[in-house]
């Protein structure tokens, strides 16, 4: 299952999800080996067009035709060719390794392991001991992280997210309209019956909104987002991380698939229970992205459960718009008060999935000293910044960001698309939020205060209302966990060929249907369908898995801690 992701940071300023860089300088291969500074090994700038699958879309890719793309191909030379599949990326991916045939680069997010057992990407690490300063210097102590396992210590791609990232902010819960709590004189949202509760409250004295119905929740099931709007909640809900589709006891190390719980069952009864009380959108189920971006835009979707990057550009639309209370707030909310929201439960830095290069590439060296110059201080800066004197100015020796173009990077849903910053982030390698350059300055442009800058006045007031500066506040905070020592176990791959890998198909096969039927059925029935869920899952041999992940997980815990 997909992870937040993702985001986060994994947003990158509006769902966004791809391709490559930033821009450096161009140091030669000697001074590299003998000085191993932060510059970029990018000697040969001769035009070349590199071709890359990415498993994940980017609405705002650029063709590099903005002004950090084309800096992008000055700097290096390189044209990058993208190709973003449409629907379920697993089937062009198993498709590719049946073939055997290759781009050049590869993105395979959580499905890298159908490659790696096809044997389509090359181990980078001989690349990166002799091309790679720059990647050395970013991911530090962490590089070893990459490794692909106990037995095959092999870095096969890159790991994309931010490293050493600072999270300030929750990626992923149960958003609420400022309307709706300023209305109700800002009620306590703690638990799912808060949240009915409130929603309800508002759409019986609003029922339509600028002439259209009011929705309550609109959620989105289309293809595999399903996860981050419809089943991931369950999890978040019952004091779950974000392990995909395993719960995992913190003191046991059991992993169990999560549907199995349950708590979780009680939760998608309170689907259940919405849906039949008309407060969740009847076209939650059948709805494509695009259409749900749409209603979320157009102000009238009371609330969302999703994770942040989905929903950020129909947000940022609203708030161009002057829209500023059809905004949402972003609450932790739990089935019941004996759990806690992990939203911000650190797993420290897995790696997990990022860009590889295929054995098809003719220039591999090419290939690594292009990635090696992502990771360079002036491409990470390029990327984050943007081109100074256009994006930002250097003021004694600090780099400012003027009013009016922080509002553009705010306000503005095509932003991005416009002028290829944060384009060519995810999901290649980049610093964290938080991490400083060697000047003592953030890489990335966002920081705490520059967090609380951007709120609009209405969110401001609604924090307020909550006692809190920022959305984080009102959160478990990240020490009241342990930091997972396995990571992110979604991103621990199952061998392709194995019965596991078969039996997680059939599993997902499974929820994508049979979760969507139990929250639409009659309440009278929604017993007896989970009760067949349940023994879906034993026939397809869930608890075999689970013994199988287990072996998996242990194997994680000690590659990380060598």
């Amino acid at each position: 299952m997909l992870k937040r992701t993702k985001l986060l940071t994994i947003i990158m300023l509006a769902g966004l999800l791809v391709m490559s860089a930033c821009t450096g300088s161009n140091s030669t291969q000697k001074n590299a080996e003998e000085g191993g500074t932060n510059e970029a090994v990018t000697d040969d700038k001769s035009p070349i067009t590199v071709t890359m699958f990415s498993a994940s879309q980017n609405t705002q890719w650029d063709d590099m035709q903005s002004p950090v793309g084309q800096k992008i191909k000055e700097m290096t030379g390189v044209t990058l060719k993208p190709d973003f599949p449409v629907g379920d990326p697993k089937q062009k991916i198993s498709l590719m390794a049946a073939s055997d045939e290759y781009p050049d680069l590869i993105f395979a997010s959580n499905n890298a392991n159908i490659i790696v057992d096809a044997g389509g990407l090359i181990d980078l690490a001989p690349l990166i001991d002799k091309y790679g300063p720059n990647i050395k210097k970013l991911y530090g102590d962490y590089l070893k992280r990459l490794r692909w396992s106990k037995d095959d210590k092999s870095i096969y791609f890159l790991g994309t997210y931010g490293v050493n990232q600072q999270q300030w902010e929750p990626l992923d819960g149960f958003q609420l309209q400022h309307r709706v709590v300023k209305e109700l004189g800002y009620p306590q949202l703690k638990t799912v019956q808060d949240y009915e509760k409130a929603i309800r409250a508002y759409i019986e004295k609003h029922p339509t909104t600028d002439g259209q119905p009011t929705l309550g929740i609109s959620l989105l099931a289309d293809d595999w987002r399903i996860a981050q709007s419809v089943t991931n909640p369950a999890l978040f809900s019952t004091g779950g991380s974000d392990d995909g589709e395993w719960y995992i006891d913190d003191k046991t190390q059991k992993p169990v698939i999560h549907y199995t719980r349950p708590e979780e069952k009680e939760y998608f009864k309170w689907l259940n229970h919405m849906y039949n009380s008309g407060l969740i959108d009847p076209e939650s189920f059948i709805q494509k992205y695009d259409q749900y971006k749409a209603k979320i835009a157009s102000g009238r979707v009371l609330a969302v459960i999703d994770s942040k990057w989905q929903y950020r550009e129909p947000e940022q639309a609203l708030r161009q718009e002057g829209k500023e209370d059809q905004m949402y707030g972003m609450y932790p909310i739990v089935l019941n008060e004996s759990f806690k929201n992990r939203n911000f439960q650190s797993a420290g830095y897995s790696g997990g999935v990022g860009v590889g290069i295929s054995k098809s590439a003719k220039d591999p060296v090419r290939l690594i000293k292009f990635l090696d110059w992502l990771c360079s201080d002036e491409a990470q800066i390029l990327n984050n910044w943007g081109i100074e004197g256009v994006n930002y100015t250097v003021v004694d020796g600090k780099r400012t960001i003027s009013k009016e173009e922080m509002e553009k990077r705010v306000q503005d849903p095509q932003f991005s698309k416009k002028t290829g910053i944060g384009v060519y982030g995810y999901p290649f390698p980049q610093y964290g939020d938080g991490v400083l350059d060697p000047s003592g300055q953030p890489y990335t442009v966002k920081t705490e205060q520059q967090i609380i800058d951007d709120y609009t006045a209405t969110e401001k007031e609604v924090l307020a209302k909550y006692g809190a500066t920022m959305w984080k506040d009102i959160y478990p905070k990240v020490s009241e966990f342990p930091v997972k020592p396995w990571g992110s176990a979604w991103q621990i791959n199952i061998p392709q060929e194995s019965d596991g890998a078969i039996t997680m198909q059939k599993i997902t096969d499974l929820v994508r249907k049979r979760i969507p039927e139990m929250i639409m059925s009659k309440p009278d029935v929604f017993d007896g369908l989970w009760d067949s869920f349940q023994k879906e899952l034993e026939q397809a041999g869930v608890h075999e898995l689970e013994k199988q992940f287990e072996g998996l997980l242990k194997e994680r815990i000690e590659l990380f801690n060598e």
